[in-house]
């Protein structure tokens, strides 16, 4: 498989390296404001779990006109635990979402406002075992949602990233508490065969006399089947949009190379590959042929040559002449 494989498997990868975005997820948050107009009247915008960056990339471009040198009142800060190559018009913050500090530190750069929009594309690393992955990415939400109640001026807006599993009900009846109009929308550049959507949520209006409290779960580690199963009067159904339509491409089709007549194609990079990644060091150990590797198994004897037949060594297959021989040989008749 080539280099150029993945770019006929994945449209959004192809078209995110000749558009320049740094990740496919661009396009996404793309197709949220597309759906949403998520952007209007925007001054002070939060992304966390940044890096690598496209998210703050769209931010930067709608916001403050593409090259980062918009108005100085709209600001952008870019928050995630892991480093990030530097983007023109955003300040960055390494920091952990769950600390006081951190929702200090956004603050202290929006010069003592709140943000208007916050935006989180975070999500763990997936295991396969989807109860495992929903419950980790709701706990993601949830740390989210908790810094966000610190740094969101009344009115703002929430975006981020969901796994819709059984037990989702309860995190749709947590985002009622703060926001009055909560939609679960799905683009159409995320794929069919992923659980992941994103909830858009409008409107943030917190709870008369909510102080907000990082000590504060905001839902308790002890799940309890009957309670996460919400039924009746206090189940939450919130509505579930498909964003975009057909004449959109299809993140689970395979297109060709040359996607226009006349246009021929032409390999593209990565925008910004990722600097610092964890896998670096495994990269540099097996460019250097330094990765250990497991003994082979130990061999108990050297293979000698095949013994002929009629070995009293080991039972050997015969010649059908002989074997014939053998057998009216202990029948006592001769041939």
């Amino acid at each position: 498989m080539g280099r150029s494989s993945k770019d006929k498997r994945d449209i959004y990868y192809r078209l995110a390296k000749e558009e320049g975005w740094r990740a496919r997820s661009a396009f996404k948050l793309l197709q949220l404001d597309e759906e949403f107009q998520l952007f209007e009247g925007v001054r002070r915008a939060v992304d966390l779990c940044a890096a690598p960056g496209s998210w703050s990339q769209v931010l930067s471009r709608k916001l403050k006109g593409g090259a980062g040198e918009g108005s100085d009142s709209v600001k952008i800060v870019a928050v995630d635990l892991q480093a990030m190559a530097p983007l023109p018009g955003v300040v960055q913050i390494q920091g952990d979402i769950t600390k006081v500090s951190t929702a200090q530190e956004i603050i202290q750069h929006f010069e003592g406002q709140p943000a208007d929009l916050v935006v989180c594309d975070g999500a763990p690393d997936v295991t396969g075992l989807h109860d495992i992955d929903e419950y980790i990415q709701a706990q993601l939400l949830l740390a989210a949602l908790n810094i966000t109640t610190h740094v969101l001026n009344k009115g703002g807006t929430f975006v981020a990233k969901i796994f819709r599993g059984k037990d989702v009900t309860l995190l749709y009846s947590q985002l009622r508490i703060f926001f009055p109009d909560v939609t679960c929308a799905k683009p159409r550049s995320s794929r069919n065969s992923s659980i992941e959507a994103f909830v858009v949520c409008r409107g943030y209006c917190p709870p008369e006399g909510y102080v907000p409290n990082m000590s504060n779960p905001l839902l308790d580690h002890c799940y309890d089947v009957d309670f996460n199963q919400l039924e009746g009067p206090n189940r939450v159904i919130v509505p579930f949009l498909a964003c975009g339509d057909l004449s959109s491409y299809d993140s689970d089709r395979t297109y060709p190379l040359q996607l226009a007549p006349g246009k021929e194609y032409s390999y593209v990079p990565p925008t910004q590959p990722p600097i610092r990644p964890p896998y670096q060091e495994a990269c540099f150990l097996k460019r250097n042929n330094r990765l250990a590797r497991e003994p082979g198994p130990s061999r108990l004897e050297e293979p000698g040559p095949a013994p002929s037949y009629g070995s009293a060594s080991e039972p050997q297959a015969c010649p059908p002449e002989a074997a014939v021989e053998n057998v009216l040989a202990s029948l006592s008749v001769s041939p």
